[in-house]
């Protein structure tokens, strides 16, 4: 990690007032996975035409998600059959700024992600108030059947392009606990990388990936951790996809 943090320090930093201009909350996501050795390599590629957000010397930012579905797990098992205009609900919280919202987020039937939010106190383990409301206004679920089902925290890596709207998120030290705090699990090796883009343009990471071998392997980081933490899920539709990953992350 700290070979990674000496490289991070060597991109022009930017502020989360500036990033606002790039929420790129309506958006095309293309996401990568891949081993956490090719990272400090990647990063040097990318110093020069990147940005990173940084909130004082901070340049790798801590995460918490809670994450919730139905008793039966409604929302991961649509994703696992491939239904498109499904949903997220979630309170995430920047843990480095104290910061935290309650969030729904769309994938819609183009492959656009949509992703809606409020500010709230904290994360709480209800969706109630104001985060309820948002869920009625948002989305035709009832939100008194989503339950907390997952947390997902790790590292996130925010990098701006300099030259267009484009964000780069990259996230590792990934590790997640069922919504009852009984089963965990890590992935040290992991990184999970994400281009988020108002619509698919050629883009510097992109040709870069392609350059060096590494190729798309979208993954969901809800899917995944609800697979490594509870029993019996259905996961065949994922099954190849999954595999692919656990190899990359040994």
């Amino acid at each position: 990690m700290e070979e990674i943090l000496s490289i991070l320090n060597q991109f022009e930093p930017i502020s989360l007032e500036e990033i606002k201009g790039v929420k790129l909350l309506n958006r095309v996501d293309t996401k990568y996975s891949f081993n956490i050795r090719y990272l400090p390599g990647i990063l040097m590629a990318l110093a020069s035409e990147y940005r990173v957000l940084a909130f004082g010397d901070i340049r790798a930012n801590h995460y918490e998600t809670l994450y919730f579905d139905t008793s039966d797990l409604m929302l991961y098992n649509q994703h696992q059959c491939g239904k498109l205009n499904r949903f997220k609900f979630r309170y995430r919280c920047y843990k480095d700024t104290q910061i935290t919202f309650f969030e729904v987020k769309f994938k819609n039937n183009k492959k656009r992600t949509i992703k809606q939010r409020i500010r709230q106190e904290s994360i709480s383990q209800k969706i109630n108030g104001l985060a309820s409301d948002f869920v009625r206004k948002n989305a035709p679920v009832d939100p008194n059947i989503l339950l907390p089902r997952l947390w997902v925290r790790y590292k996130r890596i925010t990098l701006v392009n300099k030259n267009s709207q484009e964000r780069l998120t990259i996230d590792l030290n990934l590790s997640y606990q069922d919504g009852n705090l009984n089963r965990s699990a890590s992935f040290p090796h992991l990184v999970i990388a994400e281009l988020k883009q108002d619509k698919s343009t050629d883009s510097f990471f992109a040709a870069y990936m392609r350059n060096i071998r590494i190729q798309r392997v979208s993954i969901s980081k809800y899917c995944f951790g609800i697979y490594n933490v509870y029993e019996h899920v259905r996961y065949n539709n994922f099954k190849e996809k999954f595999r692919k990953i656990n190899k990359i992350a040994s």
